[in-house]
């Protein structure tokens, strides 16, 4: 069920990036939550959004996010920045998680690009609450744009935290290479931010050879991949039997909508997780950014929102 909250501060952090904290309108705590967990974000304009919980999760009495302003978005940035006021209520989630923390770790390795620190400075804080072994590696352009730096810089694990930056006279930049090497012993990695950053590192460190159940991460956003090579095929729904045609330049989501039939999605780019879907016959082309690489070998479920087909029929539980 829903929650209907808040918008109590909404306040700016660093350049084109602002907090907003949510409260529960009826003066109870707020559902708990374990660090790497987000929210779905209900927006004017039909918009549902997922961001990352970047509060400690220790607090129930309100939920924090933090927001990039994208001129490249799709909207729901926008809408949050220039739409969303203080008082306003919004229509969130229960928290949910899936950039969990490995409770079977001895190491943590934290790694955020720009606005991806949100899930990872809520890691860092509970691994320092409870005396975890840890170390955190944040890259932004510069110090304007890097979000919770004072916060960072002011924490009981300061020293734990190294910066980096691309944009200075004397740029300080991660050396992937050099860091996932001495890591890799007993050390769970954990990645966020833009898609290219959370790729380099991840095929940095599966080149080293750090095993897949040790790498953990979470894409914001993704880019919709579409090929000329693209050809129509077939959607069975199990339930009923009807056949539905997926043209080349359509989505499985809008071919089912445009028959009659809905179902739930959220981020339209495979990154959320939102419309994953069993498949029971045939062979899906994974366009996701969701799915781990065994899952996806598997084959046995798939996200329709940007997934196709590599056989004439796919058979889904629907």
């Amino acid at each position: 069920m829903n929650l209907h909250v808040k918008v109590a501060r909404k306040i700016p952090e660093a350049t084109d990036i602002c907090i907003i904290e949510l409260v529960p309108t009826d003066g109870t705590n707020l559902p708990a939550f374990t660090a790497g967990s987000h929210i779905d974000v209900y927006l004017p304009e039909g918009f549902i959004r997922q961001y990352s919980l970047c509060n400690h999760p220790n607090e129930t009495h309100r939920y924090q996010i933090a927001v990039l302003k994208d001129p490249h978005s799709r909207g729901g940035s926008q809408a949050l920045h220039d739409l969303v006021k203080e008082g306003q209520l919004l229509e969130i989630s229960p928290p949910k998680n899936h950039f969990a923390l490995a409770t079977t770790a001895k190491k943590n390795l934290l790694l955020a690009g720009g606005i991806g620190i949100t899930p990872i400075i809520a890691m860092a804080e509970h691994l320092a609450s409870i005396g975890a072994e840890f170390e955190m590696h944040y890259c932004a352009h510069s110090p304007e744009r890097m979000a919770f730096r004072e916060k960072i810089t002011q924490s009981d694990f300061a020293k734990q935290v190294h910066f980096y930056f691309s944009q200075n006279d004397n740029p300080q930049k991660l050396v992937l290479h050099n860091l996932l090497i001495k890591s890799q012993t007993d050390c769970h990695l954990y990645v966020c931010g833009p898609k290219r950053f959370i790729d380099a590192v991840l095929n940095r460190a599966r080149e080293i050879g750090w095993p897949e159940d040790q790498l953990h991460y979470e894409f914001f956003n993704a880019d919709i991949v579409k090929s000329e090579n693209d050809e129509s095929f077939n959607v069975k729904l199990a339930s009923s039997g009807q056949i539905v045609r997926v043209n080349k330049d359509q989505t499985i989501t809008d071919a089912l909508s445009a028959a009659g039939i809905d179902i739930l999605i959220s981020c339209e780019q495979g990154v959320c997780g939102t419309c994953l879907t069993t498949v029971l016959e045939g062979i899906p082309d994974h366009r996701d950014s969701y799915l781990t690489p065994e899952e996806r070998a598997a084959n046995n479920q798939f996200t329709p929102c940007c997934s196709r087909a590599k056989t004439p029929l796919l058979v889904i539980d629907i």
